[in-house]
């Protein structure tokens, strides 16, 4: 028998821990509220075509309209278009006309009429429906502007209110309702959301959606820590090119967002959904945009992981200048 050599000693105290994965890849796609023009079938073949890996589908009424009278036939159809494409899928809401033709984005969760209110959370709810049988990862929605009239705390009440059957149906169906905080909104920020989860009582199903151009716009942080802050809630997210002070989608590479540190920032978070390029008002040049912008995505991501970020200073970050502007 072969006498074992004794173990040295260094090897007693020194554990061996195995070197930590790398972060998942990051999951881009791209929001149909700015392929308007095309067909929803064409749109998530180009889709696919491309590489993205999923799609933000806005709910209108060329795209999966929620009030159809053959919404469960018209569900079931991109259920399977989505599955055959291998193309993740986040439900969003912020059609401009879907609920009334005259009045964009009306009526909110903020109306002083609470048919209205109600109207607004129906929409929400049927969208919690929808995404659970497309097997979605999030639903999308925002806060609305309140009437010029409206004191802020009964706004806030408004919305909390609003809301609390809402997330009764994504608790029940088991998909996060993920509130985006939305320039000139009366949830417009970080600290916006944080009020309204405190006023709720923190509901585990009530997420986050961050949009980067909007924390360039006119957060006090800059867009990477933005990340890292909103990082426990962060359930979708949204991508484009934007200005400090100026809330204007912009294709990347026409704006100021540094983006190596804001995917950077996205890996290290851990963060699993999809990152939807978000360009509404380029719909009449969809198909070129969505082709550039997954390109640029890979190229930003591929940088950011070749090289580590550190948290950006923002002693010198500019406040959001006087004028500040929603197009």
């Amino acid at each position: 028998m072969t006498p074992q050599r004794p173990l040295a000693l260094d090897s007693l105290s020194t554990p061996v821990f195995p070197s930590p994965l790398p972060p998942a890849p990051l999951r881009f796609g791209y929001g149909t509220n700015g392929l308007a023009d095309l067909r929803l079938d064409d749109a998530l073949s180009l889709l696919a075509d491309l590489g993205y890996d999923g799609v933000g589908l806005t709910l209108d009424h060329m795209h999966l309209d929620p009030f159809a009278p053959d919404l469960p036939a018209r569900v079931a159809h991109v259920a399977r278009r989505l599955d055959s494409l291998s193309l993740g899928v986040t439900v969003e809401t912020g059609a401009r006309y879907v609920l009334d033709p005259r009045r964009k984005h009306g009526p909110s969760l903020l109306e002083h009429d609470p048919g209205d209110r109600a109207r607004r959370a129906d929409l929400l709810v049927r969208a919690v429906g929808i995404a659970a049988d497309l097997g979605a990862h999030a639903v999308h929605c925002f806060s609305g502007v309140p009437p010029a009239d409206t004191p802020p705390d009964a706004a806030w009440d408004r919305l909390a209110d609003a809301l609390a059957p809402v997330l009764d149906a994504a608790t029940r169906a088991g998909v996060p309702l993920a509130v985006e905080p939305e320039p000139g909104h009366l949830l417009a920020t970080l600290d916006d959301f944080h009020r309204l989860r405190h006023a709720l009582g923190d509901p585990d199903h009530l997420g986050l959606t961050l949009d980067l151009g909007h924390c360039q716009c006119l957060e006090p942080l800059p867009p990477a820590d933005c990340v890292r802050a909103a990082a426990p809630w962060l359930r979708h997210v949204q991508i484009e090119d934007m200005r400090r002070g100026v809330h204007e989608h912009l294709p990347f590479g026409t704006g100021e967002i540094d983006f190596p540190p804001v995917l950077a920032a996205l890996a290290a978070v851990g963060y699993q959904g999809l990152t939807v390029v978000e360009l509404p008002r380029h719909s009449h040049e969809g198909p070129r945009q969505a082709e550039l912008s997954l390109p640029f995505l890979r190229d930003a991501a591929a940088r950011a992981s070749a090289a580590p970020f550190a948290a950006a200073p923002h002693a010198d970050r500019p406040a959001v200048p006087e004028g500040s502007r929603t197009p």
